[in-house]
């Protein structure tokens, strides 16, 4: 699209209030509203009996919707400097996780971790494949409540805006959980580091992997 450098083209009544409120779709996405879908190696001797993905997939209280890094790579040219692109990079993606009282998550990432290196001698799984997992992490928006012939709210489903695959993932660190007298009315937490080798995004409503489609439509 051409850039409109005639500011006068557009009406005044497009900068008002009502005008951006016609255009913030839903309300504008939420940061508190989102999940992460757990998946730790079969090695690792988590079982779904154990880690019941439904219920302590409620126990991430924090992530992040992964960035989307291209290097530049910087050629000199007569005392200018050209700017291509370089290469990509995948940030390392942190979660943030409750510690209930069974222990389970926190369990569960200190065997990964061990199942990669034990902290005893060192050894550890030598394939890279049987320690990466994919995990996910959903961009929920809000659900849309209707009222029923009985007057009360039927039961609504967050929809998934967004879904963002994270493939090969493992845990580079699992962090300490403070221990206190000073701390009172406070759940335990702790951060878990997963390196990642690289993610794909979906449309909530289409399987198909929003960067394929974008790649193919510039063909």
């Amino acid at each position: 699209m051409a850039l409109d450098r005639n500011i006068f083209s557009i009406p005044n009544n497009e900068r008002s209030i009502d005008s951006f409120k016609s255009r913030l779709i839903g309300g504008g996405a939420r940061p508190n509203l989102f999940e992460v879908e757990l998946n730790f190696p079969s090695g690792v001797g988590i079982f779904d009996d154990e880690i019941e993905n439904t219920t302590h997939r409620m126990m991430i209280k924090g992530a992040q919707l992964p960035a989307s890094n291209i290097a530049e790579v910087i050629v000199p040219f007569r005392g200018r400097q050209l700017k291509v692109a370089g290469d990509r990079r995948f940030d390392p993606w942190t979660i943030t996780v409750i510690n209930d009282n069974d222990f389970k998550l926190r369990t569960a990432f200190e065997r990964w971790a061990n199942y990669i290196v034990k902290v005893s001698d060192g050894s550890g799984t030598l394939n890279p494949a049987d320690y990466y997992t994919d995990w996910v992490v959903n961009q929920l928006g809000r659900a849309n409540t209707d009222l029923n012939v009985k007057g009360k709210d039927n039961p609504a489903a967050l929809p998934v805006l967004r879904r963002y695959q994270m493939v090969g993932c493992w845990p580079s660190a699992v962090s300490t959980v403070e221990l206190s007298y000073d701390q009172v009315d406070a759940v335990e937490e702790f951060q878990v580091t997963l390196q990642v080798q690289y993610w794909t995004a979906y449309d909530g409503k289409n399987a198909e992997s929003e960067v394929k489609k974008i790649h193919r439509k510039t063909k």
